[in-house]
């Protein structure tokens, strides 16, 4: 994975369909990752970039501390780094293993019910503007999967505490997806609706808030890793 000069990349994997499972012929292979900006970077006239995106190939690189912020809010798409298989890993380093050894730290049960019952309706608006048109049926049964995926992820995050990236029926998301993509719109409905009721009814094992001392120490422990070093200071 490529990476601006003085950007240490922390932890990056393989995320999106192939992670989950649902990947078919076609399908992007997308990336996200954490890299730490130089320290002191962050003291001059431009900070450093807070993210890197690029679509050919599809990666996404965030700087730890924006990292943390995401993750902290509960965005399902930073969260799922942090719980990966291990064999959707690209690049682990001490400080990538530490952030993922930490990631129970970032959940509280308000910021997991909002995030993924969010992202969820987005993906339903979208099933239901004009611009459900556009890609056809294909883009359409691709929504309804990512709505799907994401009750049912955000459910089994909230209920266990765990969040399950690889799918274990990825064929019921498929079949879904085409199900609603010839005209069961009324099924995706019902499905948001039952989730609805399913995070007021669940009991959560998840804190009101996360731990963000946790996750302080962490951001702390990464810029201090990338602070100058004797060497490099005796060497200017």
């Amino acid at each position: 994975m490529r990476h601006a000069p003085g950007m240490h990349l922390l932890l990056s994997g393989i995320v999106g369909s192939v992670a989950y499972g649902l990947a078919g012929a076609g399908s992007d292979v997308d990336r996200i990752g954490v890299f730490a900006a130089p320290t002191v970077a962050f003291h001059g006239l431009r900070p450093p970039r807070e993210s890197v995106v690029t679509t050919d190939p599809d990666v996404t690189l965030h700087e730890a501390g924006k990292y943390a912020r995401l993750a902290l809010s509960g965005n399902p798409t930073a969260t799922e780094l942090i719980w990966l298989p291990d064999d959707c890993y690209e690049t682990r380093t001490e400080l990538g293993d530490r952030l993922v050894a930490i990631r129970s730290a970032f959940l509280s049960a308000p910021r997991v019910r909002d995030a993924y019952l969010g992202y969820a309706s987005q993906q339903f608006r979208k099933l239901t503007t004009r611009d459900a048109t556009v890609g056809g049926r294909r883009r359409s049964a691709k929504h309804a999967r990512h709505l799907a995926r994401l009750l049912h992820q955000g459910r089994t995050l909230y209920a266990t505490g765990v969040l399950e990236i690889r799918l274990a029926d990825p064929q019921w998301f498929r079949a879904f997806g085409e199900r609603v993509a010839g005209g069961a719109l009324a099924e995706a409905q019902a499905l948001v609706a039952e989730a609805e009721r399913d995070f007021d009814r669940l009991r959560t094992p998840l804190p009101d808030r996360p731990d963000e001392a946790t996750v302080e120490r962490w951001l702390r422990a990464v810029r201090a890793a990338h602070l100058p070093t004797a060497d490099a200071d005796a060497s200017r």
